[in-house]
Protein backbone atom coordinates (compact mmCIF):
# COMPACT_ATOMS: atom_id res chain seq x y z
CA UNK A 1 0.00 0.00 0.00
CA UNK A 2 1.11 3.56 -0.21
CA UNK A 3 2.80 5.16 2.31
CA UNK A 4 2.37 8.55 2.21
CA UNK A 5 0.16 11.48 2.73
CA UNK A 6 -2.07 9.05 5.22
CA UNK A 7 -4.05 9.97 8.23
CA UNK A 8 -2.56 7.09 10.88
CA UNK A 9 -3.85 6.99 14.51
CA UNK A 10 -1.25 4.05 16.49
CA UNK A 11 -2.41 2.79 20.06
CA UNK A 12 0.36 2.25 22.80
CA UNK A 13 2.54 5.18 20.68
CA UNK A 14 4.18 6.54 23.21
CA UNK A 15 7.29 4.10 23.24
CA UNK A 16 8.61 1.14 21.95
CA UNK A 17 7.58 -0.52 18.63
CA UNK A 18 4.78 2.04 18.31
CA UNK A 19 6.82 5.23 18.83
CA UNK A 20 9.16 3.93 15.88
CA UNK A 21 6.43 2.66 13.82
CA UNK A 22 5.28 6.43 14.42
CA UNK A 23 8.72 7.97 13.68
CA UNK A 24 8.64 5.74 10.61
CA UNK A 25 5.07 6.94 9.57
CA UNK A 26 6.09 10.63 9.57
CA UNK A 27 9.28 10.48 7.46
CA UNK A 28 7.19 9.68 4.72
CA UNK A 29 5.08 12.66 5.58
CA UNK A 30 1.64 11.34 7.35
CA UNK A 31 -0.11 12.63 9.46
CA UNK A 32 0.60 10.47 12.72
CA UNK A 33 -2.03 10.48 15.45
CA UNK A 34 -0.45 8.06 19.18
CA UNK A 35 -2.71 7.50 22.02
CA UNK A 36 -1.15 6.21 25.65
CA UNK A 37 -1.74 5.81 28.82
CA UNK A 38 1.05 7.96 30.72
CA UNK A 39 0.81 11.64 29.96
CA UNK A 40 4.53 12.22 30.36
CA UNK A 41 5.61 9.64 27.94
CA UNK A 42 3.24 10.99 25.67
CA UNK A 43 4.52 14.56 26.35
CA UNK A 44 8.14 13.03 26.38
CA UNK A 45 7.48 11.52 21.75
CA UNK A 46 5.90 14.63 21.44
CA UNK A 47 9.28 16.71 22.23
CA UNK A 48 11.04 13.29 20.21
CA UNK A 49 8.75 14.13 17.39
CA UNK A 50 7.03 17.88 17.64
CA UNK A 51 4.61 17.06 14.21
CA UNK A 52 3.08 14.32 16.54
CA UNK A 53 -0.51 14.67 17.73
CA UNK A 54 -0.96 12.63 20.92
CA UNK A 55 -4.62 11.91 22.57
CA UNK A 56 -4.38 10.35 26.21
CA UNK A 57 -6.14 6.97 26.38
CA UNK A 58 -6.52 3.98 28.38
CA UNK A 59 -7.70 1.45 25.51
CA UNK A 60 -9.21 -0.48 28.06
CA UNK A 61 -11.46 1.84 29.02
CA UNK A 62 -14.19 1.85 26.53
CA UNK A 63 -15.86 4.87 27.06
CA UNK A 64 -11.77 6.50 26.60
CA UNK A 65 -11.92 5.02 23.18
CA UNK A 66 -15.29 6.49 22.48
CA UNK A 67 -13.91 9.74 23.24
CA UNK A 68 -10.97 9.32 21.57
CA UNK A 69 -12.70 8.26 18.23
CA UNK A 70 -15.14 11.36 18.82
CA UNK A 71 -12.06 13.49 18.87
CA UNK A 72 -10.39 12.14 15.73
CA UNK A 73 -13.73 12.38 13.63
CA UNK A 74 -13.55 15.93 14.45
CA UNK A 75 -10.17 17.31 14.31
CA UNK A 76 -8.90 15.02 11.59
CA UNK A 77 -9.97 14.28 7.69
CA UNK A 78 -9.56 11.11 6.00
CA UNK A 79 -7.95 8.77 8.43
CA UNK A 80 -7.33 5.82 6.80
CA UNK A 81 -4.45 3.46 8.66
CA UNK A 82 -5.45 2.14 12.48
CA UNK A 83 -2.02 0.70 14.16
CA UNK A 84 -3.31 -2.06 17.05
CA UNK A 85 -0.02 -1.85 18.93
CA UNK A 86 -1.22 -1.32 22.47
CA UNK A 87 -0.12 -4.31 24.99
CA UNK A 88 0.87 -5.60 28.49
CA UNK A 89 2.55 -8.78 29.43
CA UNK A 90 2.46 -9.75 32.89
CA UNK A 91 4.88 -12.75 34.14
CA UNK A 92 3.32 -14.96 36.58
CA UNK A 93 2.66 -19.08 37.58
CA UNK A 94 -0.65 -19.40 36.95
CA UNK A 95 -1.48 -22.19 39.87
CA UNK A 96 0.64 -20.11 42.59
CA UNK A 97 -0.15 -16.85 42.21
CA UNK A 98 -3.50 -15.64 43.62
CA UNK A 99 -3.88 -12.79 41.51
CA UNK A 100 -3.62 -14.73 38.36
CA UNK A 101 -7.26 -13.96 36.93
CA UNK A 102 -7.41 -10.40 37.97
CA UNK A 103 -3.79 -10.19 35.32
CA UNK A 104 -5.35 -12.24 32.64
CA UNK A 105 -8.00 -10.26 32.52
CA UNK A 106 -6.58 -7.44 32.26
CA UNK A 107 -4.47 -9.02 29.46
CA UNK A 108 -7.37 -9.71 27.82
CA UNK A 109 -8.54 -6.95 27.96
CA UNK A 110 -5.90 -4.52 26.38
CA UNK A 111 -4.35 -7.02 24.45
CA UNK A 112 -7.37 -8.64 22.47
CA UNK A 113 -10.89 -7.15 23.77
CA UNK A 114 -9.99 -3.61 22.91
CA UNK A 115 -8.16 -4.35 19.79
CA UNK A 116 -11.74 -5.77 18.60
CA UNK A 117 -13.51 -3.24 19.52
CA UNK A 118 -11.29 -0.47 18.30
CA UNK A 119 -11.15 -2.21 15.12
CA UNK A 120 -15.37 -2.57 15.26
CA UNK A 121 -15.64 1.08 15.91
CA UNK A 122 -13.06 2.05 13.53
CA UNK A 123 -14.26 0.44 10.64
CA UNK A 124 -16.92 2.71 9.11
CA UNK A 125 -14.50 5.31 8.82
CA UNK A 126 -11.60 3.06 7.02
CA UNK A 127 -14.03 1.90 4.53
CA UNK A 128 -14.85 5.39 3.47
CA UNK A 129 -11.11 5.71 2.37
CA UNK A 130 -9.67 4.73 -0.87
CA UNK A 131 -6.71 2.66 0.35
CA UNK A 132 -6.99 1.81 4.35
CA UNK A 133 -5.42 -1.05 6.95
CA UNK A 134 -5.64 -2.15 10.13
CA UNK A 135 -2.38 -3.10 11.19
CA UNK A 136 -2.38 -5.55 14.71
CA UNK A 137 0.74 -5.85 16.68
CA UNK A 138 0.92 -9.71 17.24
CA UNK A 139 3.75 -11.76 18.88
CA UNK A 140 5.94 -14.60 17.83
CA UNK A 141 4.68 -16.03 21.46
CA UNK A 142 1.14 -16.59 20.37
CA UNK A 143 2.07 -19.31 17.92
CA UNK A 144 5.04 -20.52 19.78
CA UNK A 145 4.05 -19.59 23.46
CA UNK A 146 6.71 -19.33 26.67
CA UNK A 147 5.46 -21.21 30.14
CA UNK A 148 6.28 -17.70 31.99
CA UNK A 149 3.40 -15.75 30.37
CA UNK A 150 0.03 -17.68 29.98
CA UNK A 151 -1.96 -15.04 29.64
CA UNK A 152 -0.41 -12.85 27.27
CA UNK A 153 0.97 -16.18 24.73
CA UNK A 154 -2.85 -16.78 24.63
CA UNK A 155 -3.82 -13.03 23.72
CA UNK A 156 -1.58 -13.18 20.98
CA UNK A 157 -3.04 -16.57 19.68
CA UNK A 158 -6.26 -15.43 19.90
CA UNK A 159 -5.18 -11.58 18.01
CA UNK A 160 -3.73 -13.96 15.38
CA UNK A 161 -6.56 -15.73 14.16
CA UNK A 162 -8.87 -12.44 14.67
CA UNK A 163 -6.51 -10.70 12.07
CA UNK A 164 -6.98 -13.74 9.88
CA UNK A 165 -10.49 -14.06 10.02
CA UNK A 166 -10.81 -10.43 9.85
CA UNK A 167 -8.57 -10.37 6.76
CA UNK A 168 -10.64 -13.01 5.07
CA UNK A 169 -14.03 -11.04 5.68
CA UNK A 170 -12.65 -7.80 4.27
CA UNK A 171 -10.91 -9.05 1.48
CA UNK A 172 -12.97 -7.31 -1.26
CA UNK A 173 -13.65 -4.52 0.70
CA UNK A 174 -10.73 -1.15 0.46
CA UNK A 175 -9.20 -2.38 4.04
CA UNK A 176 -6.53 -4.60 4.32
CA UNK A 177 -5.59 -6.04 7.80
CA UNK A 178 -1.95 -6.53 8.17
CA UNK A 179 -0.44 -8.55 11.55
CA UNK A 180 3.15 -8.02 12.77
CA UNK A 181 4.38 -11.48 14.21
CA UNK A 182 6.69 -9.48 16.23
CA UNK A 183 10.28 -11.48 17.16
CA UNK A 184 12.07 -10.44 20.49
CA UNK A 185 11.94 -6.72 20.94
CA UNK A 186 14.14 -4.53 23.28
CA UNK A 187 10.98 -2.65 24.70
CA UNK A 188 10.13 -1.71 28.63
CA UNK A 189 8.26 -5.10 28.34
CA UNK A 190 11.13 -7.35 27.66
CA UNK A 191 13.60 -5.04 29.77
CA UNK A 192 15.25 -7.09 32.20
CA UNK A 193 15.75 -10.66 29.75
CA UNK A 194 18.52 -12.47 29.91
CA UNK A 195 18.40 -12.94 26.22
CA UNK A 196 19.42 -9.33 25.42
CA UNK A 197 21.49 -10.50 22.59
CA UNK A 198 18.48 -12.25 20.48
CA UNK A 199 16.84 -8.78 20.49
CA UNK A 200 16.44 -6.26 18.09
CA UNK A 201 15.07 -2.50 18.29
CA UNK A 202 12.19 -0.99 18.29
CA UNK A 203 13.65 0.94 14.91
CA UNK A 204 14.93 -2.13 13.19
CA UNK A 205 11.47 -3.42 13.54
CA UNK A 206 9.61 -0.26 12.13
CA UNK A 207 12.28 -0.69 9.06
CA UNK A 208 10.94 -3.83 8.27
CA UNK A 209 7.71 -3.39 8.77
CA UNK A 210 7.62 -0.36 6.61
CA UNK A 211 9.50 -2.60 3.58
CA UNK A 212 6.51 -5.20 3.86
CA UNK A 213 3.52 -2.85 4.26
CA UNK A 214 5.21 -1.04 0.97
CA UNK A 215 4.89 -4.72 -0.93
CA UNK A 216 1.28 -5.67 0.95
CA UNK A 217 2.82 -8.53 2.86
CA UNK A 218 -0.03 -9.30 4.72
CA UNK A 219 1.33 -11.35 7.44
CA UNK A 220 4.56 -9.48 8.97
CA UNK A 221 7.41 -11.88 10.20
Amino acid sequence: MELNKNTVFITGGASGIGLALAGEFLKSENTVIICGRNPDKLELAKERYPSLYTIRCDVSKMSEVHQTLEEIKSEFDGLNILVNNAGIQYIFDFYEDENSIEKIDKEIDINFRAIVHLSKLFLPILNKAKEAAIINVSSFLGIVPKKSAPGYCATKAALHAFSKSLRYQLEDSSVKVFEIITPLVDTEMTRGREDDLKKITPESLAKEVFRSLKSDKLEIR
